[in-house]
C-alpha cells in the first residue's frame, strides 16, 4: 500500500463502516452471498485483506476456523482486540501481510475471501497475482469470492447524492469511467482513494487468469441502495420492508445490465 491509502486506513473508519445507513446492505449481502458459497463449518476461512474483521469475526462465531490478514497494522490490532471480546469463538490467527504473497501452504484453506485486496491493487498483474495466491492455498475444490468496486460507482453515487456538483469529484468520476483509476487528490476520505474500479465482465476474466473456474459474478447492493438516506433508514429499521429490499435486490441478481450499477461487485470462483 502506499503512503495515501495507510493514511486513510489509518483514520480507522473501516471498523465501523458496516454498521451504518446503506452501508448496512453491503454487510448484509455480503454475509448472504457467503452462506450461499462456503462450504458448512469447521470450514478453514483465509480472510485475505478483510479489515479489522468484521466478516472474519462473524464467521467464527459460525464455527469456522478463520485466519485473518491485513495490510494495515491499525486494522489488525482492532481485530486481536475484537476477538478477544469473543473468547468462545476466538479467530484462529490475525496477522499483517500482504494478498500478492500469502505465507500459508499450499491447498491449506477451504475458502478464501478477498473482499478488499482487489480495490487497491491498481494494476493487473497485481490483481491476478493476488488471485492466484489465492488459488494456490486453496483445496481443489476450494472456493475464493473476490469483491471489486465498480467503474460506475463514483458516477452513479456523485449523481444521486449530489458530489458530481463540486468540480474536482466531477473530474475524479469522469476519469475513473476511463480507465478505472480512481485517485482522491483532496484531503476528503468521503472521496475515497487511490483504487482500481472495475468493469463488471473484468472480474471474471481476472479469476480465469488466475487459474480458477468462474463460477458466477454477482451485484452486492444492486440498486437498493438508490433510496434517499432517511428512506433507507426507514426501510431497513423495518424488518418487513428491508426483507423485501433484500429480496428484490436477490431476484435481480441474474440481469446482466444491471450488474454495473451495483456500488461492490462479488467474483466467485473454484480451484479446479
Amino acid at each position: 500500500m502506499n503512503a495515501e491509502m495507510l493514511a486513510y486506513y489509518g483514520l480507522g473508519y473501516e471498523q465501523g463502516r458496516l454498521q451504518g445507513g446503506v452501508n448496512q446492505l453491503e454487510r448484509a449481502r455480503t454475509q448472504a452471498l457467503i452462506e450461499r458459497y462456503l462450504p458448512p463449518a469447521p470450514a478453514v476461512v483465509y480472510d485475505v485483506g478483510g479489515g479489522s474483521g468484521p466478516y472474519a469475526r462473524w464467521l467464527a462465531q459460525r464455527g469456522y476456523t478463520v485466519h485473518l490478514l491485513d495490510v494495515v497494522p491499525l486494522h489488525i490490532e482492532q481485530a486481536q482486540a475484537a476477538s478477544a471480546a469473543q473468547p468462545e469463538h476466538p479467530l484462529a490467527s490475525a496477522a499483517v501481510g500482504d494478498a500478492r504473497q500469502l505465507e500459508w501452504p499450499d491447498a491449506s484453506a477451504d475458502a478464501v475471501l478477498l473482499l478488499g485486496p482487489l480495490y487497491h491493487l491498481t494494476e493487473k498483474a497485481d490483481r491476478v497475482g493476488a488471485l492466484s495466491e489465492a488459488a494456490r492455498v486453496l483445496r481443489p475444490g476450494g472456493v475464493v469470492l473476490a469483491a471489486v468496486i465498480s467503474r460506475f460507482a463514483s458516477t452513479l453515487t456523485g449523481l444521486f447524492f449530489g458530489q458530481i456538483n463540486d468540480p474536482t469529484f466531477a473530474q475524479i468520476a469522469a476519469q475513473d469511467l476511463v480507465d478505472g483509476q480512481h485517485r482522491n487528490p483532496t484531503s476528503k476520505p468521503g472521496y475515497f482513494t487511490t483504487a482500481y474500479f472495475h468493469r463488471p465482465e473484468e472480474l471474471g476474466e481476472e479469476l480465469i487468469a488466475a487459474g480458477l473456474r468462474h463460477v458466477a459474478t454477482v451485484p452486492v447492493e444492486g440498486p437498493g441502495w438508490l433510496p434517499a438516506p432517511e428512506r433507507f433508514e426507514a426501510e431497513w429499521a423495518d424488518p418487513e420492508r428491508r426483507a423485501r429490499l433484500l429480496a428484490t435486490v436477490q431476484a435481480l441478481e441474474g440481469e446482466p445490465s444491471l450488474l454495473g450499477m451495483s456500488p461492490h461487485i462479488l467474483g466467485i470462483g473454484t480451484r479446479p
